[in-house]
């Protein structure tokens, strides 16, 4: 394959291992010819990057809570070393634009992946009377970066947010061909836990089930908790048999995981920040065959009800979710129509493979763009590296 013009990728936010950014995003540029060189919070999050031809990592800082000033320095200084050797910069965290800020950076694009202001609103590490200020901040920072840099858009509803008539590149999943039925013993759970993303409901739901069930049925929490609050939520039910908790699981060990459970659960609850975005985990139990359980939030139900693949469930409501699943247990027959339909209807529509390309040629497109205005050549950077160089960076 002929190479094509190399690709910088950055986060100090996002786990290394974050689906979108990882497996498909940086998998789709290389398998289009892109060297990616990819900057992370590797060691911070523990991970030691595999091999993988025309990679090469960089280890960053990790921003997180209230200590973020270095990591967003050492992103700053790696943005001027090495933005000029790549045609496309691809940032997927908004404190980097303001690490890009007094920067000629035609080439950089920005990944919106979700509403960023609203999501202030459950930050527990910021104090509540800072949290409107913060959010108006936010909100000045999107219209500027609007203005100097190209967008890509995680959801056709982050559109309003934006004047332009930025590219929609959906969260969805590779869908296997053919998936098994849902099997009758495990229910699960995909994603980063938080109190707003159903952690109190789900160690409940966990409770009623395994009684309900006289413990045939368990819950397993695939992925990390994000704060201490639902650390000690998870720890707590976990200790009590009430829920399996697995912490952190590489995204191709996750979904195969899901596979064959007999549910998957999408309790997030009724935050503003979630109500114009479709939970990524509806499209991953969809597209492995799993019957959805999901509350409400517009989008998910939008979803769930379009491909007839699960149930919808009230806010904050154990009971519902865990009768939910109790049904399903008794009747596997449902389970079965409703794995079936949720994966037909996720082939069709939902496939990252179809998606694939229009996103390789929105960062082309802005890589044309750009060498008008004194973007770099397209030269590959010459190295692919196994395993995280820290390059001075961090």
């Amino acid at each position: 394959m002929t190479t094509q013009a190399p690709v910088l990728v950055l986060t100090v936010v996002h786990h290394p291992d974050d689906a979108r950014i990882r497996y498909r995003e940086i998998e789709a540029l290389l398998d289009a010819g892109h060297p990616v060189t990819y900057a992370a919070p590797f060691s911070a999050y523990g991970v030691t990057p595999a091999a993988r031809s025309g990679l090469t990592t960089i280890d960053l800082p990790r921003a997180v809570g209230r200590r973020r000033l270095g990591a967003l320095r050492a992103a700053r200084r790696l943005l001027a070393t090495l933005s000029p050797r790549h045609s496309a910069v691809l940032i997927h965290d908004p404190e980097l634009l303001l690490a890009a800020a007094g920067r000629h950076l035609p080439q950089l694009i920005w990944d919106v992946h979700e509403d960023t202001a609203a999501a202030i609103e459950v930050k527990g590490w910021l104090p509540p009377v800072l949290r409107r200020p913060a959010a108006a901040a936010v909100r000045a920072l999107e219209r500027a970066a609007e203005r100097r840099h190209a967008l890509l858009l995680a959801e056709p509803g982050y559109r309003e947010r934006f004047t332009g008539n930025h590219p929609v590149i959906p969260n969805t999943t590779s869908v296997p061909d053919a998936v098994p039925a849902p099997g009758r013993d495990r229910v699960v759970y995909l994603g980063s836990v938080t109190v707003a993303r159903g952690a109190r409901v789900m160690a409940d739901v966990g409770r009623l089930v395994r009684e309900r069930t006289k413990g045939a049925v368990t819950v397993d929490i695939i992925g990390p908790p994000r704060d201490e609050e639902s650390r000690r939520i998870l720890e707590a039910a976990q200790s009590r048999g009430d829920l399996r908790v697995h912490g952190f699981v590489a995204n191709e060990t996750a979904l195969g995981m899901v596979s064959g459970s007999l549910a998957g659960l999408s309790l997030l609850r009724d935050e503003p920040n979630y109500r114009h975005s479709t939970p990524t985990k509806v499209y991953e139990y969809l597209a492995h065959g799993v019957p959805v359980v999901t509350t409400p939030l517009p989008l998910a139900q939008d979803l769930v009800e379009a491909s007839g693949g699960g149930i919808v469930v009230p806010f904050d409501d154990a009971e519902a979710a865990a009768s939910a699943v109790v049904d399903l247990w008794q009747d596997p027959e449902r389970a079965a129509r409703l794995g079936a339909a949720g994966h037909a209807y996720a082939r069709v529509h939902h496939d990252w493979r179809s998606t694939r390309g229009p996103f390789v040629e929105a960062v082309r497109s802005v890589m044309a763009g750009a060498a008008g205005v004194g973007a770099p050549a397209a030269r590959g950077p010459g190295t692919s590296a196994g395993g995280p160089q820290p390059g001075g960076y961090s």
